[in-house]
């Protein structure tokens, strides 16, 4: 059994958005990441995957995104032993200000440069790889003129 989480790499004037995992997290808590959560059983449903994402999105920081383009998918295990299917989308910022809305799931939210986030060493490895993934997507949209 697989718990199936969804993170959106969210892009606004040059900076993504990152939150600071609420202490009260099981998985995490404390540290930097993406915005995101699981995906939970609601029904037949179409595009659950990008429903859920922007469902956590507004949920958790209180911003609406678009423009959602795959990144990436990755396996790993939680602490507790949960075994989870994370996938991750690159986001374009729609409208709304980001602030720490869930209080049990975020604790505050920044905006930082690909730049800051590659030389921070708080941030783990798997993310700075999702940020440079991310960031080619941009690269290729903007050169294609999308």
């Amino acid at each position: 059994m697989f718990v199936v989480n969804v993170e959106g790499a969210i892009y606004k004037n040059e900076k993504w958005l990152l939150i600071r995992r609420s202490k009260k997290e099981e998985h995490a808590g404390g540290q930097l990441s993406l915005v995101g959560g699981k995906v939970e059983v609601d029904g037949t449903s179409t595009d659950v995957l990008e429903k859920t994402l922007k469902r956590e999105i507004f949920e958790e920081v209180g911003i609406e995104v678009s423009n959602l383009k795959y990144v990436n998918s990755s396996f790993f295990v939680t602490d507790s032993g949960l075994n989870v299917i994370d996938i991750v989308f690159q986001c374009d910022h729609e409208s709304g200000e980001a602030y720490a809305k869930c209080l049990d799931e975020v604790d505050d939210v920044c905006w930082m440069s690909t730049e800051e986030i590659l030389h921070n060493s708080e941030i783990p490895i798997y993310l700075k790889e999702n940020i440079k993934l991310a960031e080619k997507l941009i690269a290729v949209s903007d050169f294609i003129g999308e």
